[in-house]
């Protein structure tokens, strides 16, 4: 198995609609900025139960992914959209009552092999971005945007991400690619 080396194309959807047991609907999905870096952080809950003076059982349960990503920019367009805010002629509007809406995120890394992993995430939101300024130097700092996310499962299905490797059996790229453009349904196990 090849080591991941690199990320490209953090892209978006807004969830329109997420019911139990009967639909999730999203927008378009968009690549917005460049990728710099992406760190997902699953959180889970665990009790353990003892009897007879020994450990019986632990249950454990998902909570939810804590999501860092670091892009190379965040545009006004892209800044309004993950955290509900507006934009008229070209002026982001920040206000109390905005709501960021829930999001599908996808993105690729590239494997040593020249094959990719691919991952999604069906439901989260985005934070507040956080702004720092600093006054040029002598020598020139480059920054970046940084955006906090928390992501959960949705109502729909339970499903909260999807990991395929393009260089696993059964694996079809271009199907993975279909990611960008459309979110992906669970796939379905097939009798052969």
């Amino acid at each position: 198995m090849s080591r991941t080396i690199g990320l490209r194309d953090i892209s978006f959807a807004e969830l329109l609609t997420d019911k139990r047991g009967k639909e999730a609907t999203y927008g378009p999905v968009k690549k917005y900025e460049r990728s710099v870096s992406a760190k997902l952080t699953p959180k889970t809950n665990s009790d353990t139960s003892y009897s007879d003076d020994e450990v019986e059982d632990i249950v454990t349960t998902f909570s939810q992914v804590d999501v860092e990503i670091e892009l190379n920019q965040l545009s006004v367009a892209t800044r309004a959209f993950l955290q509900g805010s507006k934009v008229v002629n070209g002026v982001l509007i920040e206000n109390k009552d905005d709501q960021a809406p829930y999001v599908y995120m996808v993105f690729k890394s590239k494997k040593a092999n020249g094959k990719f992993r691919y991952v999604c995430l069906y439901k989260g939101k985005f934070e507040l971005v956080a702004d720092e300024h600093q006054t040029q130097e002598d020598k020139i700092k480059q920054s970046t945007a940084k955006l906090k996310a928390t992501f959960v499962c949705r109502e729909f299905d339970g499903n909260y991400r999807l990991i395929a490797d393009s260089d696993d059996d059964g694996v079809v790229e271009a199907d993975l690619e279909k990611w960008f453009t459309t979110v992906p349904p669970v796939p379905v196990e097939t009798t052969s």
